[in-house]
């Protein structure tokens, strides 16, 4: 059975909006596009490499998929040649112009093709797409999620967790990365369960 990797760009106070450019999404008059490009260093970019080896498909929103299918195609380089031939699934409700080669538009059963993805596929990668995102979470669709946390605050904007996220419990799957410019990557998997509760005072009676 394949996996569900979220892959998100977030500042501290969980802004994922627009982080690669001031037209990617400047909905809710959003004045911060392109607020990763800055904070953008080598480490970020190998990690970001390293975390996508064994891709062999995206699930993209509407938003994201309409940004990358008027990028990518007229792009070059190994990223650009890996994305452009991989399969791409669409979760919208409305019909899409599906330009973009090798793309697929999912039905309205999400829970059906999210089963049938992970049946097709080993490594099914979710980049950007906050409102797919929400739905993902709230459903617990997932299986890792990597998030890089960005050292800024930016007071608004569509946040990774925006009400989508039920009571979950997550693993640390490796030792967080810290760029030179302060990025930060930490790679979680999801775990069965809701997260436990206690009580600190008992633990301060036991020292």
């Amino acid at each position: 059975m394949g996996l569900i990797h979220i892959d998100l760009f977030t500042t501290l106070d969980g802004v994922a909006q627009a982080p690669g450019g001031p037209e990617e999404d400047p909905e809710g008059g959003f004045a911060f596009g392109g607020w990763q490009a800055p904070l953008f260093d080598d480490l970020v970019g190998e990690q970001i490499d390293a975390g996508m080896e064994g891709m062999d498909a995206l699930l993209l929103g509407r938003r994201t998929y309409d940004i990358f299918a008027g990028y990518w195609p007229g792009e070059r380089g190994p990223m650009a040649e890996r994305l452009n031939r991989l399969p791409k699934y669409v979760a919208s409700r409305s019909t899409r112009d599906l330009r973009w080669n090798n793309s697929t538009q999912l039905g309205p059963d999400l829970a059906a093709a999210v089963r049938e993805l992970r049946i097709r596929h080993e490594h099914v990668h979710v980049i950007g797409s906050l409102d797919l995102v929400q739905t993902l979470f709230a459903e617990r669709f997932f299986d890792r999620l990597t998030l890089w946390v960005y050292p800024i605050l930016l007071g608004g904007g569509k946040k990774v967790f925006a009400g989508g996220a039920v009571p979950t419990s997550l693993e640390l799957l490796e030792p967080v990365v810290a760029s030179p410019k302060g990025a930060i990557m930490q790679r979680y998997a999801l775990r069965e369960g809701t997260p436990e509760v206690g009580d600190m005072a008992e633990l301060d009676q036991e020292e």
